[in-house]
């Protein structure tokens, strides 16, 4: 997977935006973030192209764990719900895909009545 495929999968799905808040900073200043609603799903170094993190629930993350060498615990972030995922290893693009998919809908589920309300809209 390409930082562009990642991209544009992530700017696919409704209400997706991305930004890089972290410019300027001398650690993370290469950091893409994908948001829905002002809340994020998924980010990623796009000078350092080699893992996203997601969210998930805990469970799922143990599982995909246990099941991948390339899934890790979340870098940086609440390894409970985060999941660092690395390409080009045993998990197919495909797979992450759908990994990203899940963590969207997840943010989705927790967002207001009048976002999600504005979501179908878009």
């Amino acid at each position: 997977m390409t930082i562009e495929d990642l991209r544009d999968y992530c700017l696919s799905l409704p209400g997706v935006t991305e930004k890089m808040p972290w410019i300027g900073h001398k650690v993370y200043s290469g950091g893409l973030c994908f948001y829905i609603c002002g809340k994020w799903f998924c980010f990623c170094d796009v000078d350092n192209f080699d893992f996203i993190n997601i969210k998930l629930p805990p469970a799922m993350g143990e599982e995909l764990r246990s099941e991948y060498d390339a899934v890790r615990p979340g870098w940086h972030m609440n390894k409970k719900y985060w999941i660092s995922v690395c390409f080009n290893a045993d998990v197919p693009d495909k797979e992450i895909k759908a990994l990203v998919k899940q963590s969207y809908d997840i943010v989705v589920t927790s967002l207001s009545k009048k976002e999600k309300e504005a979501l179908r809209t878009m």
